[in-house]
């Protein structure tokens, strides 16, 4: 795609492939947008955060380790007492007793981790240059969906998993981060894969227990080949004994640091594997990165992935010549993900097409307090609005993620909803100067519909309003 000042142009880069505009950032892309863009690609370190302060896996996990004993132990203390003496039926004379002042509600440490990585996420998404990779830290992160809902232990580990598993392998190689995110104890713990044991090992000898395949049933359909992939209910099996052993230390560990990954070689499926017609003979641990290696490198996934990132950032039904385009660079540079993402910003039918997607709630809450410079003192001032809309950070409710497709988000309930966080938003930054957010975030590309429709507005709130309810601005 050739250099341009074309203002439509130097919105698609803000809007279809980044988080939005802040103040004078559509200056800095004028003439040259893909570049822009490129750019972030480029940057060094340009997806990992500051850890500063921040709970590593191991750290947060054993802070909710010593908090579950300590809540235990407490609630065995408290049987052991004997009922409370029963209150007196008659009461303190009138005038005499005051009335109890309600202690605020402590966070306990699952929530003050939660929080932290939150924070750092939302500073992350509101400094980047474009957020382009912020954005494809996002989609990933959905791509490999682990969920709070299953627990506390997820709750502490989602932000580090994303933040270790995730963002440091988002511009290297697609094996690499397989590897990463299947070997983290937040996705072995999702899918239930420490409770998988090989039947023919020493331990499936011992107690009978056997496999649980929800880890490497998910690999193949969610995480590389898709469902279409080619693969067998015999080539799940197979990866299922692969991965038995691949387990995480926990609190009362003897071998490891409690909350890393620990391969179990006695839950291990000794022998060789036959997986997709070829047979694994690797011991332990090595067996399963060898299978990872060859899903993550399949032609079927490189399909796969091409066709879920132009869906994500360029239509539900992506452009065929734009899905083949991104497969054979995955194919050829052996899953370099840069070299996708680069092919995806120089593909004209990725700059062309119309602007049919929705952004996601995330992407519209954290494009919003870019235009509008707001930055919040605390995540749950961005968080709230997120759960209103329905899309908790770190909640989806399966494996699959959230919905990428215009049909979820864009139902009349769901607008219903955010005309309503719209409002809110728009009260909180209502010091904000509404023709200076919508120059911003559109310049000169935006109706002229939109433009009197915020020009005329009764109040700076109203105007925020509907200027966040404006096609341009839902829309990438």
């Amino acid at each position: 795609m050739a250099p341009s000042s074309d203002p439509h142009v130097i919105v698609t880069a803000f809007n279809r492939f980044g988080l939005g505009a802040r103040p004078g950032d559509i200056a800095l892309a004028q003439g040259d947008p893909r570049g822009f863009l490129i750019e972030e690609l480029r940057a060094p370190r340009g997806a990992s955060i500051a850890s500063d302060g921040l709970a590593a896996t191991p750290e947060a996990l054993q802070t909710l380790f010593v908090d579950s004993q300590e809540k235990r132990m407490a609630r065995e203390f408290a049987a052991t007492m004997p009922p409370p003496a029963p209150a007196s039926p008659i009461g303190p004379p009138a005038g005499d007793a005051k009335p109890a002042e309600a202690k605020p509600k402590e966070r306990n440490a699952e929530q003050e981790l939660f929080r932290d990585e939150a924070m750092a996420r939302i500073k992350a998404q509101l400094s980047a240059r474009a957020g382009f990779v912020e954005r494809l830290v996002a989609f990933w992160s959905n791509h490999f969906a682990v969920s709070v809902t299953k627990g506390g232990f997820v709750r502490v580990a989602a932000g580090p998993f994303e933040r270790e598993a995730i963002r440091p392998h988002v511009l290297g190689k697609f094996a690499d981060l397989v590897v990463a995110v299947e070997e983290h104890p937040a996705m072995i713990f999702y899918l239930d894969n420490q409770r998988s044991i090989g039947p023919g090992s020493r331990a499936g000898r011992f107690d009978g227990k056997g496999l649980n395949e929800n880890l490497a049933r998910e690999i193949m359909e969610l995480h590389t080949l898709g469902v279409d992939g080619g693969y067998t209910q015999t080539d799940v099996t197979a990866l299922a004994r692969i991965l038995t052993g691949w387990s995480f230390a926990e609190a009362a560990s003897e071998v490891g640091e409690p909350g890393t990954f620990l391969f179990k070689n006695n839950w291990h499926e000794p022998g060789p594997q036959s997986m997709l017609g070829k047979v694994y003979e690797q011991p332990g641990r090595a067996q399963g990165e060898a299978a990872l290696r060859d899903l993550a490198r399949h032609p079927a996934t490189a399909r796969h992935v091409a066709t879920k990132l132009a869906r994500h950032f360029v239509a539900d039904a992506p452009p065929e010549p734009l899905v083949d385009t991104l497969a054979k660079v995955f194919v050829d540079t052996d899953g370099d993900l840069a070299a996708v993402y680069a092919a995806l910003l120089g593909a004209d039918l990725a700059w062309h097409a119309p602007p049919t997607k929705i952004r996601t709630p995330a992407e519209f809450v954290v494009a919003a307090m870019r235009a509008t410079g707001f930055v919040p003192k605390e995540p749950g001032q961005a968080l709230g609005v997120v759960n209103a809309l329905g899309m908790p950070l770190w909640q989806p409710t399966s494996p699959n993620g959230y919905a990428d497709s215009v049909a979820i988000w864009a139902s009349p309930e769901q607008m219903k909803l955010r005309l309503d966080a719209s409002l809110q938003m728009a009260q909180r930054v209502r010091e904000a100067e509404p023709l200076a957010v919508l120059e911003t975030a559109f310049g000169s590309a935006v109706s002229k519909e939109t433009r009197e429709a915020v020009s005329r507005a009764e109040s700076r709130p109203q105007a925020l309003a509907l200027l966040f309810m404006s096609p341009e601005f839902q829309r990438r």
